[in-house]
C-alpha cells in the first residue's frame, strides 16, 4: 500500500461523546453500519484507498461514496490524506472484527432488532415492546421466519456463549454433577463445553426445533453427541425429569415476569426435590451510577423493553421469581459481566401461583 500523509488526526478522547450534539447523531451510526455492509475496511485494508477504486469495487456511485467516507474521516473512523487517499484507524480496524460484523451489517440481526428503536417514545409511554409494532410479530417469530436473521442472532449468541462459557465450566462444580440439562441451550455451544471438559458427564439440550439441527452438529463435531439427547420442544412445555442441575444461560431476560416464572417453574417440575436451576444473566446492581458495567447494562435494560417488553433484572428481582417458582439461592458468583445464580428446589415448593403454560406459536 502506497505511502500516505495524514491530514487530520481526530482525537476521540477513549470514543466518548461528549456533547449534545455527539449523544444525539444518527448519522454517523448508520454511515459507520453501511460501511461495514460494503467491507470497506477490509477493502482499505487489502490496499484499495482511493473513493474510485472503493466504488468500482463495491458497486456505489462514486461521489456518494466520497461524501459517506469524508464523513467518517471527520468522525476519527477513518484518516484521509492530503491526496485523496484514506487509511484505517484503530476504530475502522475493530469493524473488521466478527463482533462488528455480526451486529453492524445492516443485513444482519443487529440492524433488524435497531430497526425498531424508533418506536422508543412509544414503550416508554406503554411499557410495551416496539418490535411487534414495527414488524407485525415478535422477535422470535420474525427470526423464525428468516433463516439468514436466525443465522445471524445465532452467531452473536455463540460469540458471547465462548467468552464467559469456559469460565462457567471452570467456576461452578461440575465434577458432582452425572446429568445436565440445558434448556433453551441453543446451537449447544455451552453443553459442548461442559461434556468436553466433564467426560463422565451426560447433557441434554431442550430447544425449538428449527434449533436443535444445529445444535445436533455442533455437539456432534465436539464429540460428545453419544452423552447428550437433544430434545425439541418448549421451555414453556414440560422439560425431560431427571436432571441434577437445569440451566437457564441468558434465557430469562429475554421475557417478563409471568413467562420467566413459568419457566423457571417448569425447571422445578423437572428437576424435582433438592435439584438445582443454574441462572446466567446479568444482574444490575446498585453501585455507583456512571461505571461502565453499569452504563452497558443500562443500554440493554433500555434494549429488552424496545425488543421483547422484557428487563435486565436485580438480585432481588431474580430472588423475588424464584421464591414463586419455589427456589431458594444456595450461592452467587461473578462470571466476566454475568452472574451465575444457583438456586435450589425448596422441600415444600410454593405451587399456590397458577402456571402459565404458553405454546410455542405464542412466541419462543
Amino acid at each position: 500500500m502506497a505511502a500516505v500523509t495524514v491530514l487530520r488526526v481526530i482525537d476521540l478522547e477513549h470514543d466518548r461523546p461528549h456533547t449534545l450534539s455527539d449523544l444525539a447523531d444518527l448519522l454517523t451510526p448508520w454511515a459507520i453500519r453501511v460501511a461495514v455492509t460494503l467491507r470497506l475496511p477490509e477493502l482499505i485494508d487489502e490496499g484499495l484507498t482511493r473513493v474510485d477504486e472503493l466504488a468500482d469495487r463495491v458497486s456505489a456511485d462514486t461521489v456518494a461514496l466520497g461524501r459517506l467516507l469524508r464523513l467518517l474521516a471527520c468522525r476519527g473512523v477513518l484518516v484521509e490524506s492530503t491526496t485523496g487517499e484514506y487509511a484505517l484507524t484503530d476504530i475502522s480496524r475493530e469493524m473488521m472484527s466478527e463482533s462488528a460484523r455480526k451486529w453492524l451489517d445492516l443485513d444482519g440481526a443487529g440492524n433488524r432488532l435497531e430497526a425498531s428503536y424508533s418506536g422508543l417514545l412509544e414503550s416508554i409511554r406503554t411499557g410495551e415492546a416496539a418490535y411487534p409494532k414495527t414488524f407485525g410479530c415478535s422477535v422470535w417469530r420474525d427470526f423464525e421466519s428468516s433463516s439468514g436473521l436466525a443465522e445471524s442472532f445465532g452467531a452473536y449468541l455463540v460469540e458471547l456463549a465462548g467468552r464467559w462459557g469456559p469460565e462457567l465450566v471452570e467456576r461452578y462444580g461440575w465434577s458432582r454433577v452425572s446429568k445436565v440439562v440445558d434448556v433453551g441451550g441453543g446451537d449447544g455451544t455451552l453443553l459442548g463445553l461442559l461434556l468436553t471438559a466433564h467426560p463422565a458427564m451426560r447433557g441434554v439440550l431442550v430447544d425449538l426445533p428449527a434449533t436443535t439441527l444445529a445444535a445436533r452438529r455442533r455437539l456432534a463435531a465436539a464429540g460428545v453427541l453419544d452423552r447428550c439427547e437433544v430434545v425439541a420442544g418448549s421451555f414453556f412445555e414440560r422439560l425431560p425429569i431427571g436432571g441434577e442441575v437445569y440451566v437457564l444461560a441468558q434465557v430469562l431476560h429475554d421475557w417478563p415476569d409471568a413467562e420467566a416464572s413459568a419457566i423457571l417453574r417448569r425447571c422445578v417440575e423437572a428437576a424435582g426435590e433438592g435439584g438445582r436451576v443454574l441462572v446466567i444473566e446479568r444482574v444490575r446492581c446498585t453501585g455507583r451510577p456512571g461505571q461502565p458495567v453499569d452504563e452497558a447494562l443500562a443500554a440493554m435494560d433500555l434494549r429488552m423493553l424496545l425488543l421483547i417488553g422484557s428487563l435486565e433484572r436485580s438480585a432481588a428481582q431474580f430472588a423475588r421469581l424464584a421464591e414463586d417458582a419455589g427456589l431458594a439461592l444456595g450461592s452467587q458468583a461473578v462470571i466476566g459481566e454475568f452472574s451465575l445464580l444457583e438456586f435450589v428446589v425448596r422441600a415444600s415448593p410454593a405451587r399456590s401461583a397458577k402456571s402459565v403454560r404458553l405454546s410455542v406459536s405464542a412466541g419462543n
